[in-house]
């Protein structure tokens, strides 16, 4: 639950800042001074990205909850059982120890999005979360092209 709150808040921020930086990047352009106006231009590219960046994180963020919510009702989401730090954060070598069952089931159905979801878990419990979003995504790519073809 500390997730979502920290994901809407930076959002919100997000939002904040994009819209001030507007404000400032329209006051430049309508100043109508050559170097004001360029700037301006510049200025309205940093919100592009930053939108485009809020809405690819949102939408990753609500697919892989549908995700989850489909593996739960299904009775196939990976029971939590690796031993955490008091920090919350997973013990590493017992992630480490639990980490080739899932490699193991990917490499034996690479076409089943659930395979590929569970291994981005298990990379992020070893805490290699550049992997974990590689499998996520890859997850999701799967589990579309899946309801499609049924």
């Amino acid at each position: 639950m500390r997730g979502r709150i920290a994901a809407v808040v930076m959002s919100v921020l997000l939002v904040v800042y994009i819209a001030l930086v507007v404000q400032k990047a329209v006051l430049f352009v309508v100043s109508g001074e050559p170097v004001a106006v360029v700037l301006g231009i510049a200025l309205f590219v940093l919100p592009a990205i930053g939108v485009f960046a809020l809405v690819a994180e949102v939408r990753f963020g609500l697919r892989t909850q549908a995700m989850v919510r489909q593996l739960e009702a299904e009775g196939e989401l990976p029971v939590d059982d690796v031993p955490r730090r008091a920090s919350g954060r997973y013990e590493r070598d017992a992630a480490d120890a639990a980490f080739p069952a899932y490699k193991s089931a990917v490499e034996q159905a690479p076409d089943d999005w659930r395979a590929w979801f569970r291994l981005g878990l298990a990379y992020d419990a070893c805490g290699d979360r550049r992997r974990a979003r590689q499998a996520l995504r890859w997850s999701i790519r799967l589990r579309r092209e899946s309801a499609t073809a049924s």
